[in-house]
């Protein structure tokens, strides 16, 4: 290296003594283009504070927090079929709802149908016929002609049977009379619920009084030989109003009983 080197570099630092003397401040190094190019320390310092905290954001805002944006996503769409299936068991519960509806319809429509039959069966029963007595044979029947009758003409049906044999009513309807009637003997009177009158006669014995109320089937009597007779035997009369007698076997049949 040449001599003149570290005289160069003495009489640099002459000059900044003189230049630094008592009451004056040492001159400051003059920075290159390029240098001035690059931030200062203050500000690379600030800006390594504000990138830090952009960081930290962001890093908050998409790492940090406990639903990132994949699972907002999710739970929307979580959501989403939670409503559709909420829509579903709404509409189930409808029509569960309408089915019991139907249900209840039915088994009102059921009971309802029910008691129509019922209401008709117990017209029916009401109203039906039956035989008065059992084990009988027909002996004499409506309109014959003969001296054994004082008209000359039966009015009645005759059921011949053992004495004591039990006597039911035809029909329902309410005890008119009941006693000793002459020629008839003992005598019950019937009327039904169209006013229509039975007439049983020559009985043994009976078991009914003016006022009851009986059913098709009650028992009113027993067979007998009382009154103008030839053997035991139930002579039965019917009267439509109340009026004259017609024939007991078309009036039987009509109520479905073929004596």
């Amino acid at each position: 290296m040449s001599s003149s080197a570290p005289k160069r570099r003495a009489d640099v630092r002459e000059n900044d003594r003189r230049s630094t003397g008592p009451g004056k401040r040492a001159a400051r190094p003059q920075r290159s283009a390029w240098q001035k190019l690059l931030p200062s320390p203050a500000m690379a310092g600030a800006l390594a504070l504000i990138t830090a905290g952009v960081g930290s954001v962001a890093y908050s805002s998409q790492t940090d927090s406990p639903f990132p944006q994949n699972s907002y996503t999710a739970i929307s769409q979580t959501y989403a079929d939670d409503t559709d299936a909420n829509v579903d068991v709404s509409r189930s519960a409808d029509r569960r709802v309408s089915a019991e509806q139907a249900a209840a319809q039915v088994a009102q429509q059921q009971s309802q149908i029910r008691e129509a039959v019922q209401a008709r069966a117990d017209d029916l029963a009401l109203n039906r016929w039956v035989l008065p007595v059992t084990g009988y044979r027909i002996t004499a029947r409506f309109g014959q002609s003969s001296g054994l009758w004082s008209s000359g003409r039966h009015t009645g049906l005759d059921f011949a049977g053992p004495s004591g044999s039990t006597i039911v009513s035809v029909a329902a309807g309410t005890v008119k009379s009941s006693g000793y009637a002459g020629a008839y003997g003992n005598k019950t009177e019937i009327v039904l619920e169209d006013g229509t009158e039975i007439w049983y006669c020559h009985q043994s014995r009976v078991v009914v009084e003016p006022g009851d109320q009986v059913a098709a089937g009650d028992v009113i009597g027993y067979t007998g030989s009382t009154g103008n007779v030839t053997g035991p035997h139930l002579h039965l009369e019917v009267h439509p109003g109340g009026g004259g007698a017609v024939d007991p076997f078309a009036a039987l049949q009509e109520h479905d009983v073929n004596p």
